[in-house]
């Protein structure tokens, strides 16, 4: 099964225009607004974090990217199509070409991690045979760092890394070119967490993925995002590289790159450059 690329998802789309387009979105939960009048822009081939204190609606904009939710206002393009469309083809084109993975896994806890890597390969594959169902599915756990006795075990039975990286191999079972990964680092122990950072990289450079990664962890950050979309007052307060990032005088970003977790994060990245 061939990996879909970027330029190819988008169809005919021009080689610069990005993947992921939002313009004016709106969302609101009753008479709480989270996002009002929010713009962002995903360039091709990059990873993306997205940051923000709680309630600023990280989780909501991921939701309504992938089509879960359906937003009050503004206008959306995924991969060259609108989410929100009822046509049936634009939903499969996007279900096609984006992998997720959420933030607790939600792998189905009755399937073992095989079949669970095989649910998008029977629901978009049907005619494939078993047997090339199972490779696939044994290649995208040995993709995701894992061993193939992983294949037979129930999520039960996986410490919590290993659920985490079986939920990646469903979310690449596709082959697609846009992961969108929802605090993948959160609930791991710090080696765990930077062993999943360069997981995340590796795969993105190995399959010119471009990666929607939703975070609160610093030192993912500073390991391997490109730029970094920080939400606050309700919209995108700025998409930009770490450095351009920290020079902003904003209070969120002061107190959350400039506090003693951002400057430790900082320190351990340019450590590491060094060495």
């Amino acid at each position: 099964m061939a990996t879909i690329t970027p330029a190819e998802a988008c169809d005919n789309a021009p080689a610069d225009a990005p993947v992921i387009r939002v313009r004016g979105l709106v969302n609101r939960f009753g008479a709480q607004t989270v996002h009002d009048g929010l713009d962002l822009d995903v360039r091709r081939g990059e990873i993306i974090g997205v940051v923000g204190g709680s309630g600023t609606g990280k989780s909501v904009l991921m939701r309504s990217l992938i089509g879960l939710r359906r937003p009050d206002a503004g206008e959306m393009e995924v991969l060259g199509v609108d989410p929100r469309s009822d046509d049936l083809q634009d939903r499969l084109h996007i279900e096609r070409n984006t992998g997720v993975l959420f933030q607790d896994g939600a792998l189905f806890s009755s399937l073992t991690v095989g079949e669970n890597v095989q649910v998008p390969l029977k629901e978009h594959h049907p005619d494939l045979p078993d047997s090339l169902r199972y490779e696939l599915a044994l290649l995208k756990v040995r993709l995701a760092g894992l061993s193939a006795e992983a294949l037979d075990k129930l999520p039960s039975q996986l410490s919590g890394g290993m659920r985490k990286r079986a939920a990646l191999a469903r979310a690449l079972a596709l082959d697609p070119p846009l992961l969108f990964l929802d605090e993948p680092t959160a609930g791991l122990d710090p080696i765990g967490a930077a062993a999943f950072d360069r997981l995340i990289r590796t795969l993105q450079q190995a399959l010119g993925l471009t990666v929607f990664l939703i975070t609160h962890d610093l030192d993912t950050l500073y390991a391997i995002c490109d730029r970094v979309a920080v939400l606050a007052d309700r919209k995108v307060v700025a998409a930009a590289p770490l450095a351009e990032i920290e020079q902003l005088d904003h209070p969120w970003i002061r107190e959350y790159f400039h506090g003693p977790r951002g400057r430790a994060a900082r320190d351990a990245t340019a450590t590491a450059e060094d060495t």
